[in-house]
């Protein structure tokens, strides 16, 4: 096999790999299906401003930041102490508060019952 070869096996090979692993996994070497930790959410003044993925930010909309989850991964957030839970997608990197895993828009937290308290404990799941 000559060196050309090689090269284009060895492309195809880590392409299927990356496209086959990408976003199975959630982060902070929790299991490969859920993430525990603190949740957190924007505050108003992010309303229009440009996300990490370049979309402008819409509180209304179901949405979070997440440190490491690829652009466009949904998630389930389940509070932990109610049981509520809310699908979001991954549009933005944060936060950047030490403690938390996630951040959420508005909508998202007003569906978990966490507008009062500003965070709450949950769980992070991945959507297949």
């Amino acid at each position: 096999m000559g060196i050309r070869s090689r090269l284009i096996l060895n492309c195809c090979v880590a392409a299927l790999l990356t496209t086959g692993f990408a976003g199975k996994g959630l982060a902070h070497g929790k299991s490969s299906e859920t993430q525990q930790g603190v949740a957190s959410y924007y505050s108003d003044r992010f309303q229009g401003r440009t996300t990490a993925s370049g979309e402008p930010f819409d509180q209304q909309a179901l949405t979070a930041a997440h440190p490491t989850l690829p652009f466009g991964t949904k998630v389930v957030v389940t509070r932990e102490d109610n049981g509520r839970e809310v699908e979001v997608l991954i549009n933005d990197r944060g936060p950047y508060a030490k403690g938390r895993i996630i951040d959420l828009s508005k909508r998202a937290a007003k569906a978990l019952g966490m507008l009062q308290r500003g965070t709450v404990p949950v769980e992070i799941s991945f959507v297949q």
